[in-house]
């Protein structure tokens, strides 16, 4: 198949571009390059067959002809970079991802597998998982925007525009894009580092926890899938043993780092999104997928990160090579892009 992929040099998409080039898929990526020198040169990158360099509020038709496929990926990829500015999560993430939707049924492309997220679900009922028919309660300007999108998406499903909805829990692990302002990563780096895990919550709200290596089984499987298993179809990506309170997580991390101490700060207060996931209906209709990643399994691998790059300090892992958020305010500090984030 040949597939368009949007947004592969973020965090998640050296682990797609990795296994569709193993699948036998031809490549086209498309990326505007915020991180792209965000490289560890220590982990794998399959390069895609074509590169497209260019912002996802400009993708054309001509981007995208003669693909089969799109894994879209693209766009402000967490709360911090949304609460930046709201007016551009909704430009970037929405407006850009329904254009881009638009133009792929347009072109012919007959599968749209979109990167959705648990965190539409924002504040639910935690004595139970929630599962894809639950109520919908987004509270950042990144989960509306996934909501916005889904919509959209199932606005123009037809017989021969096949959108998939991924949503997928809260990724951990090391990719050739690191980042550690995701939780289980961060709380990993400062302990490490620190010898200090920080809860910077009290630690009580529930996160669901994926993997990206299984993120990215996730999306092969939604591709190659027959229209009949997937069409318009949302699948809670993770696994259902993989729900933790954030105090629990650390509590991992600690496991493995006997010496550092546990410190619940509370600095950022509470936390109104809570959600446990129920992960059923991708284990048993999303043909062909087996996540094989836990959250000991991940801490270890993130650990061994750590201990082969010793040299990296703590100050470069909390800085703007693996901080989304540091890295945009440095590029529009160098005023390399502007206050819309297009290149200057």
């Amino acid at each position: 198949m040949k597939i368009f992929v949007t947004g592969h040099l973020g965090f998640i998409g050296p682990s797609v571009l990795r296994l569709l080039k193993k699948a036998g898929h031809e490549v086209t990526a498309l990326d505007t390059g915020y991180f792209r020198d965000n490289f560890d040169a220590g982990e794998d990158f399959v390069a895609p067959d074509r590169e497209i360099v260019k912002d996802i509020r400009d993708i054309s038709a001509e981007d995208m002809r003669g693909h089969d496929a799109v894994v879209h990926m693209a766009g402000l990829s967490n709360d911090p970079l949304g609460r930046l500015n709201e007016e551009l999560t909704y430009d970037i993430n929405l407006h850009a991802s329904n254009k881009t939707a638009d133009l792929a049924k347009a072109e012919g492309v007959s599968r749209f597998v979109f990167f959705s997220s648990c965190s539409l679900y924002g504040v639910a009922d935690t004595s139970r998982p929630v599962d894809e028919t639950a109520a919908q309660a987004p509270v950042t300007a990144y989960a509306k925007s996934k909501v916005g999108t889904e919509i959209h998406l199932r606005e123009i499903a037809d017989e021969s525009f096949s959108p998939v909805f991924l949503r997928n829990a809260t990724c951990y692990g090391i990719s050739a894009r690191p980042r550690f302002d995701l939780v289980l990563n961060s709380l990993c780096a400062y302990g490490f580092y620190q010898g200090e895990i920080r809860i910077l919550s009290d630690g009580s709200p529930w996160r669901p926890m994926v993997h990206i290596d299984d993120v990215a089984q996730a999306v092969l499987c939604a591709v190659e899938a027959d229209r009949a298993a997937v069409h318009a179809e949302a699948f809670n990506v993770g696994i259902n043993s993989e729900n933790f309170q954030i105090k629990d997580l650390a509590q991992i991390v600690k496991s493995q780092l006997p010496d550092a101490r546990l410190a619940v700060t509370g600095e950022t207060g509470g936390d109104d999104r809570s959600y446990r996931v129920d992960f059923t209906k991708a284990r048993d209709r999303l043909p062909g997928f087996q996540p094989k990643w836990s959250v000991q399994k991940g801490t270890t691998q993130i650990l061994d990160w750590c201990r082969r790059r010793q040299d990296a300090a703590f100050e470069k892992v909390n800085g703007r090579d693996f901080i989304r958020l540091k890295q945009i305010e440095h590029l529009h500090e160098q005023q390399q892009i502007d206050a819309c984030l297009r290149w200057a």
